[in-house]
């Protein structure tokens, strides 16, 4: 079984987009109270950008920038890549690391309907390799293999 972004990772997620026009301040207040390390920028239609941690170190705070003064627009990752819904959990999982992302938006027909975090898909593929795992000593003891 290999498990896809929808509906095995991100399943009835609360998704909120915040406007470009949000400050630095406020993107970061909602995200420690979603306890989240990614928040996506523009509009279900119309994806901008994403802002991460990584972003208010690197973008905000290392440059001096007033977290109060700084809009999203000018320290997001604008155009970010995404995934699809039915990418295989594995394959996302390999990409994220090559790429050196930790999260990635989730698109479907040019809508958002998630974000995926490296953790989520850590979680999934562990889940599978478990399963598999678990499938084959089931069928090498069900079935005597290897029973002398």
């Amino acid at each position: 079984m290999h498990r896809k972004v929808v509906p095995d990772i991100v399943n009835e997620q609360r998704i909120e987009l915040l406007p470009a026009s949000t400050t630095v301040r406020e993107a970061t207040r909602n995200m420690s109270e979603r306890h989240i390390g990614a928040v996506l920028v523009g509009t279900a239609e119309d994806l901008q950008g994403i802002f991460t941690e990584r972003d208010v170190l690197t973008r905000v705070v290392a440059r001096g920038l007033d977290p109060d003064s700084t809009k999203l627009e000018s320290v997001m990752t604008p155009n970010p890549d995404t995934v699809g819904p039915n990418d295989i959990a594995a394959s996302v999982l390999d990409r994220m690391r090559e790429s050196g992302y930790r999260h990635l938006p989730v698109l479907a027909e040019g809508k958002v309907v998630g974000i995926v975090s490296i953790r989520d898909l850590y979680a999934a593929v562990k889940r599978e390799l478990e399963e598999n795992l678990q499938q084959r000593e089931a069928f090498i003891f069900d079935t005597g293999y290897g029973t002398g």
